[in-house]
């Protein structure tokens, strides 16, 4: 695995939810710990690995309960308060809470007391200085069975996002001069041919040069039926050989590759915080310092009014045990967290928590009709010579739109050598063949360009000012395109609009096969900007915009979430996107659009959950009726109730 990618898995695996981590290394016994400065309360939530985590955690607390037990026994022979049995209870206590006493003494000196791991010491050692040992080594025990029940359950949530970095492939055979040479993805070069056996994985974007297979999409697309691939076929990294070797054109080098990219969405994820996000944060950086202050004032004010200081020192500790606002600031990243990997495992990538709490209040979706609505694979049905078509695939070889695919497709002569290529957003293409000015584009670039054509037509070819032909193609819609627009209207989308620099005739045509609110035909890119601020001037808010081409750069920038339709998408335009739909399937965003209002609606529960039982835990302190118990319930019990919650997202039909 390259540095990068080292780097990456690094990232992932200590992406601690509740900004907090303990690391246990493979191969020593050492113990690293860092506290993300997103989280006030500095709290040292341990996240196992998953192997020797488990069996370290079960060791120890075994350990732990045989030495509390013996202290019990002993007491009950001896006496509560010998030296032996005092022996016992500390020794039980440092098995328990090494880790915890230790992490308090680090955040004392860095300044950082209003800790978990500090509050957490400092009630328990009270206590033992109180006399209750029993209660101060349970209390630790029952700490931590809750965090090893706690980082097991994290473990499994994060999964679907650590399951990435299995796509990724190591080496790639290379065929040179009739010879495989084994070498790293970063290694390879746009061209070269690479060859994928049974069982392999497709390293880097290319399209198939010889062999036919089928290929296990499942972990790109969410699709769990192999798609067949043949000779001139695209086949994306990521991607499972399931049967026949095949010989593979690097069409991309290996950064630039789906696999890459996803891995880099899935590294910038945890930076893009959503507004709940941030008030978690800010919630807590008030909160901590308002509950302490609460807890000296549980401490004084019964001394002043005449009750025991003893009483008073134990309820103050009790409720900066129950205050610690972990649970909170661990549930609502854990629970965006939880959403943004089911969606990966079901093909759908979404750049950060604000993209999906915008996407659960979506309003208004606009979106492109080529490669969206239509399945953007286009045929050609009308020539007008065979000139015309050569010249057009001369040129359109280097456009990226879906139109100019099957015009380059439809040639099968030698193409012309071209110079000073201008692909012109929104027009055509125009360029220099054998010293001759040539213009291929739309019905507005020729009249733009004053050439006189006959109107109607898709594509026109000019050389040197003069219209020499044109070329009609012709597109499918989608078969769910139908269904999936009124699915969106049954969740509560108020208006769908489609954007096209197709002809009016045409889109006209699709949109009333689709059933979309609004249809705006023979735009611009800059012009579907302007229509979605027009959306923005009557009141719409939460705007999504979807498209697959570079047309479709400038608006999916300018709306709220702009989602790029992955499969057949251009490479600028998902650079542009917030959420990548590795699927053709407008399906998909309406499953994208249910699972952010379930994330949404899992995130206000636990705030909810954890406030409540916060609050009547510290009321129950206060009254006196509160122990060290259910002060440990109102720390580690409710984080467990709130990442249970949390992970039901992944259950999500």
């Amino acid at each position: 695995m390259s540095k990068d990618n080292e780097k990456l898995k690094q990232c992932i695996d200590s992406n601690c939810c509740c900004h907090k981590e303990k690391e246990y290394r493979k191969n020593s016994h050492q113990e690293h710990h860092h506290n993300h400065s997103d989280c006030s309360c500095s709290c040292g939530h341990n996240h196992y690995h998953y192997e020797e985590g488990i069996k370290k955690g079960v060791l120890r607390i075994i350990v732990g309960v045989i030495f509390l037990i013996c202290a019990i026994f002993t007491g009950k022979i001896v006496a509560d308060n010998s030296y032996i049995s005092i022996s016992l209870y500390i020794v039980a206590y440092l098995i328990f809470g090494y880790d915890v006493v230790i992490n308090a003494v680090k955040s004392i000196v860095k300044g950082k007391a209003l800790n978990e791991h500090f509050l957490m010491a400092f009630a328990t050692i009270c206590a033992f200085c109180l006399g209750e040992f029993v209660e101060a080594v349970s209390v630790m025990l029952f700490y931590q069975i809750g965090e090893f029940l706690q980082e097991t359950i994290v473990n499994k949530s994060r999964n679907s996002i650590k399951s990435l970095m299995e796509m990724n492939v190591n080496t790639v055979n290379v065929f040179i001069e009739g010879n495989i040479q084994v070498k790293e993805p970063e290694e390879v070069n746009v061209g070269d041919t690479i060859v994928v056996k049974p069982g392999e994985k497709v390293a880097i974007d290319g399209t198939i040069i010889k062999g036919e297979t089928t290929l296990d999409m499942v972990a790109l697309t969410g699709e769990s039926i192999p798609v067949e691939k043949f000779e001139g076929d695209t086949v994306l990294s990521g991607s499972i050989n399931n049967s026949s070797v095949i010989y593979v054109r690097a069409d991309k080098a290996y950064k630039d590759s789906t696999i890459a990219r996803i891995m880099n969405m899935v590294e910038n994820a945890s930076e893009n915080k959503s507004k709940t996000e941030n008030f978690v944060t800010r919630f807590a950086k008030v909160y901590t310092p308002v509950v302490v202050a609460m807890a000296i004032l549980l401490t004084v004010v019964p001394v002043l009014m005449g009750y025991d200081f003893k009483d008073g020192i134990y309820k103050a500790l009790i409720f900066l045990v129950a205050s610690c606002p972990c649970a909170l600031v661990l549930s609502i990243p854990l629970t965006f967290f939880a959403g943004i990997g089911t969606m990966s495992r079901r093909g759908v990538l979404v750049k950060g928590g604000n993209y999906l709490e915008v996407l659960s209040k979506v309003e208004a979706v606009v979106m492109d009709k080529t490669g969206t609505i239509t399945k953007g694979k286009f045929e050609v049905t009308e020539v007008t010579s065979d000139e015309t078509l050569r010249y057009a695939a001369s040129l359109e070889i280097f456009s990226t739109h879906p139109m100019a695919k099957a015009v380059v497709d439809s040639y099968k002569g030698e193409l012309e050598k071209t110079e000073n290529v201008e692909n012109i957003a929104g027009f055509g293409i125009k360029g220099i063949i054998k010293g001759k000015s040539v213009l291929v584009g739309s019905e507005r670039f020729m009249i733009d360009s004053g050439i006189n054509i006959e109107s109607g037509k898709n594509i026109y070819v000019a050389v040197d000012g003069s219209c020499i032909g044109y070329i009609n193609v012709d597109d499918t819609i989608k078969e769910d395109s139908f269904s999936a627009i009124s699915s969106l209207r049954s969740i509560g989308v108020k208006n769908v609009t489609m954007l096209t620099g197709d002809k009016k005739s045409i889109a006209d045509k699709v949109g009333r096969a689709v059933g979309v609110d609004n249809v705006y035909s023979e735009l611009l890119p800059q012009d579907k900007v302007e229509k979605v601020d027009g959306l923005y001037k009557v009141g719409y808010n939460n705007i999504v915009a979807v498209g697959d081409g570079i047309n479709d750069a400038p608006v999916l920038a300018r709306a709220d979430v702009g989602i790029a339709m992955g499969g057949i998408g251009s490479d600028i335009a998902i650079e542009a996107a917030d959420v990548v739909i590795m699927e053709d399937s407008l399906t998909k965003l309406y499953d994208a659009i249910k699972l952010a209002r379930r994330t949404m609606e899992i995130c206000k529960q636990n705030v909810v959950i954890v406030i409540a039982l916060k609050l009547m835990v510290l009321a129950l302190t206060v009254f006196g009726y509160g122990n060290m118990w259910i002060a440990v319930f109102a720390d580690v019990g409710v984080a467990l109730i709130a990442v249970l919650n949390a992970i039901r997202i992944t259950k999500v039909k």
